[in-house]
């Protein structure tokens, strides 16, 4: 079994309280304690938060539309078991045609602000796990109440009979 820890859009600049920080760090090694490895989905703002994610387990990263730091590639596909999973900051345009142009079964996303565990009629699953520090609310459904904002991480399990869990968290940020 392969476990993932998923966040995106913290946001974090220089001028953002330590205590701030530090609360998510405390919160992230409670959700993220036995994951194999954390993906941050853009928009990490701050390098030295990608440091404190490395403490917690091997992590991996893309270039958000509001990152400015090198060496932070737009788009990363990697393989596990039998499927090829995609992390890109923001949803593209056409994403039937994207998951077909990079023979992808997973795509995550961030960007939004808010979460998403989806399966598409082609017979594959987009994720986003929202943000912690700045969370908007999904869209209202008939029938339903009114959605909060709320601070949140997704996990991802891939077990060894390739049956695959997520699972949205909420953090108390």
């Amino acid at each position: 079994m392969v476990k993932f820890g998923i966040i995106a859009d913290t946001h974090f600049t220089p001028k953002d309280e330590i205590l701030k920080i530090r609360n998510l760090i405390d919160q992230l090694k409670k959700a993220f304690k036995d994951v194999d490895e954390i993906i941050h989905v853009g928009d990490v703002c701050n390098r030295s938060f990608l440091h404190e994610l490395e403490k917690i387990a091997p992590t991996k990263c893309v270039r958000g539309n509001e990152d400015k730091f090198e060496n932070l590639p737009e788009f990363i596909k990697f393989s596990v078991s039998k499927y090829n999973i995609g992390v890109i900051h923001k949803p593209p345009k056409d994403i039937e045609a994207f998951f077909k142009e990079n023979s992808l079964h997973i795509l995550i996303t961030g960007h939004t602000h808010q979460p998403l565990i989806k399966g598409t009629p082609y017979n594959t699953l987009i994720i986003n796990p929202g943000s912690p520090t700045q969370p908007k609310a999904p869209p209202q459904k008939k029938g339903f109440d009114t959605p909060r904002a709320r601070p949140s991480v997704i996990t991802l399990n891939i077990a060894k009979d390739e049956i695959l869990t997520t699972f949205l968290i909420n953090l108390n940020i």
